[in-house]
């Protein structure tokens, strides 16, 4: 994967897809300061190694998530490294049968394509349809990894400014999870 190994301070000077400057402007609405590094498409966790060391901060596993009628949608925002068993979270949210939502459902919902998914997607849920769900280790975390809803750049806002400020602006209030790192 090719990255270009400069770490930008705020948004980009070069006209982005619509998708990815509405997170831009999110942001800088806020006041909220985030390094960015700019890369090809990252789809995975494994592809984002070097960037996170690049940006100074691990990037989050977002995972778009459904229930087996497909009527209740969840983002779930998670460490990148912390591995993902449906039943302890479905145990918590009192959800079964959870399995991974569709395409056409996240850019419905979302607005973002699979691998871009972020936190920041959920700006485009006025409906609230989506319900976010926060792994509790993200909090201990002084940095917060995320894509700004496509998966060619990568940012690292503070935890505290995600908590503080992002999240009430999305107006999705979270429910914390507590997922365990050796699942068995």
């Amino acid at each position: 994967m090719e990255i270009d190994r400069t770490r930008y301070r705020g948004r980009p000077t070069a006209p982005r897809e619509a998708r990815e400057e509405r997170c831009y402007d999110l942001l800088d609405s806020l006041g909220i300061e985030y390094f960015r590094v700019d890369h090809e498409h990252a789809d995975t966790i494994e592809a984002c190694r070097e960037v996170e060391a690049l940006l100074g901060c691990t990037i989050c596993k977002n995972l778009f998530l459904c229930n087996r009628q497909q009527t209740a949608f969840y983002l779930l925002i998670m460490p990148g490294a912390k591995p993902f068993k449906t039943k302890y979270l479905s145990a918590q949210i009192g959800s079964s049968r959870l399995s991974f939502a569709g395409a056409a459902d996240m850019e419905r919902l979302l607005g973002v394509t699979p691998g871009s998914v972020s936190l920041l997607g959920l700006m485009n849920d006025s409906g609230r349809a989506v319900h976010l769900l926060v792994d509790r280790d993200l909090t201990a975390e002084p940095f917060f990894g995320c894509h700004p809803c496509k998966n060619t750049s990568s940012l690292c806002l503070t935890t505290e400014d995600v908590r503080e400020k992002l999240i009430p602006a999305l107006r999705h209030d979270p429910t914390y999870v507590n997922l365990p790192w050796d699942p068995e």
